[in-house]
């Protein structure tokens, strides 16, 4: 199961990437204006539309000793390495059109490798794991591995490559520290996909195989997704799920500035944050079981998915109501507020992860019982669609609000005007938020249980079961 999980580990590393440094990086250093960075990702978004649905149908129908999933992980390890570094190692000096079609390359290209990876891993853990609850302690271990990593990658990226100097106040300003943190990912994100791939080759025999009468086309690739979008319960997990996840998106992209401008603390101290969310993770990892059993995935994801989205909400908007005994910027209960907020909101996060992955599975089952066919590719190449489209939604939407506040490029500490820093508080928290409580709402209209899940697969069994009988050859002798 650990080797499972080592497959999260490439999908974290990119996402800090992405999170904390792409809009920072391109808006603060190269100078390409907010909207536009976050433009580049958009067109990145709009390929991801058409390579994940490709990915999976792809990983649906390979047949070989290798498996279905396998060899697809092992493949896009290189591509993904490659275009990692180069995202982060721009010509310098260049027009904003050069730098906006550098971006947009390399940024489809690393989304592209990521998705000819991250999809049939998925769809592997759902092989894996058959049984209901198997499935949350199989992706809960995934979760795990990959918020510890996230939590490890930002550590690294405040405390090794970007720490405060006399020379850059903050220390992400230092273009020295972007192509040092991009090499050293790509490394690990090579090593961590082939100890995923290796680690797991055993279960290679055990996973069911491709149909032998499908084959991949552009037209079965359209029937599998319609079938996938006809299944109400799917639709309400994955506008849900894009919804619910927007606003921690936004707030990862907003850190680096809310955390410098906005609270006024060193790099050196928003790694605390990490440290914290490492303390978390496993807190939140060990209530998966108990959650998922004592009251079922539905209500875990709602109760859950609700807290993720108010609690960094909280003191902002008590600093912008302007009451007169919050703490001031300097004070050190301001820390421990941060740090207090990121131990609530990371904690929810290997839940929330390891809930979506095993309804995905659930879905799956159901998605079996009524085609006759197993897409857990295509099925997860929505998840992984939905996944991705909030992290370019949130670099998007925040590149916009840095145009719209009027950010100002190259910001050193206590240069930004208090109503810029006002408007940036509101705009990544209170007025983006909204929108993400929305789709709670989708997740009431969610109707598989651990009673509808047992019946499936009771009757999925009673048909597998037949068609063996079936398919068995008469060595009865004739008379």
């Amino acid at each position: 199961m650990v080797a499972y999980g080592m497959g999260d580990m490439a999908q974290s590393i990119k996402n800090q990437g992405f999170n904390i440094l792409l809009l920072f990086y391109y808006q603060q250093l190269v100078g390409l204006p907010g909207t536009l960075t976050g433009l580049a990702l958009g067109i990145a978004l709009a390929f991801d539309a058409i390579t994940d649905p490709v990915a999976g149908g792809v990983s649906d129908r390979i047949k070989g000793r290798f498996g279905r999933r396998h060899p697809m992980i092992a493949m896009a390890a290189l591509p993904l390495a490659i275009s990692f570094f180069f995202l982060f190692a721009p010509p310098a000096g260049v027009s904003d059109l050069t730098a906006f079609l550098w971006l947009t390359t390399f940024a489809i290209l690393v989304r592209g490798s990521l998705t000819f990876y991250h999809i049939p891993h998925l769809a592997l853990g759902a092989e894996m794991a058959p049984d209901y609850h198997q499935r949350s302690t199989l992706f809960g271990i995934n979760s795990l591995v990959g918020t510890l990593t996230g939590a490890a990658t930002t550590i690294v990226i405040y405390l090794v490559f970007f720490p405060t100097t006399e020379e850059f106040q903050p220390g992400l300003l230092d273009p020295a520290g972007y192509p040092a943190f991009a090499l050293t990912a790509s490394f690990i994100m090579v090593g961590a996909l082939l100890l995923c791939v290796f680690g797991t080759a055993g279960e290679i025999p055990h996973l069911r195989e491709a149909e032998a009468t499908t084959r991949f086309s552009l037209q079965n690739l359209l029937i599998d997704m319609k079938a996938v979008f006809e299944d109400r319960n799917f639709v309400m997990v994955f506008f849900g799920s894009i919804l619910i996840a927007l606003i921690g998106s936004i707030e990862a992209v907003g850190q680096p500035f809310m955390g410098v401008h906005f609270w006024g603390l060193t790099t050196e101290q928003l790694s605390l944050g990490a440290v914290a969310a490492l303390i978390a993770f496993p807190t939140g990892f060990a209530l998966v079981p108990f959650l998922t059993r004592s009251f079922d995935k539905k209500p875990t994801l709602i109760a859950f998915g609700i807290l993720a989205i108010s609690i960094g909400n909280v003191p902002i908007i008590l600093r912008l109501s302007g009451f007169g005994w919050f703490p001031e910027n300097g004070s050190p209960y301001i820390l421990w507020i941060y740090l207090t907020v990121i131990f609530i909101g990371a904690s929810t996060l290997p839940i929330l992860g390891a809930t979506y992955n095993s309804m995905y599975a659930d879905l799956a089952d159901a998605h079996e019982l009524r085609t006759r066919k197993r897409r857990e590719g295509a099925i997860y190449s929505t998840r992984a669609f939905a996944n991705k489209a909030t992290g370019a939604l949130g670099l998007f939407i925040g590149g916009i609000i840095l145009d719209i506040v009027a950010f100002p490029e190259n910001a050193t500490v206590g240069s930004v005007p208090d109503d810029i820093l006002w408007n940036l508080g509101f705009f990544v928290g209170p007025a983006t938020s909204f929108f993400s409580l929305l789709g709670v709402i989708f997740f009431f209209y969610y109707r598989i249980d651990r009673t509808t899940h047992e019946d499936i697969t009771r009757q999925l069994e009673t048909r597998r079961a037949g068609d063996a009988a079936n398919e068995q050859p008469d060595d009865a002798p004739s008379a």
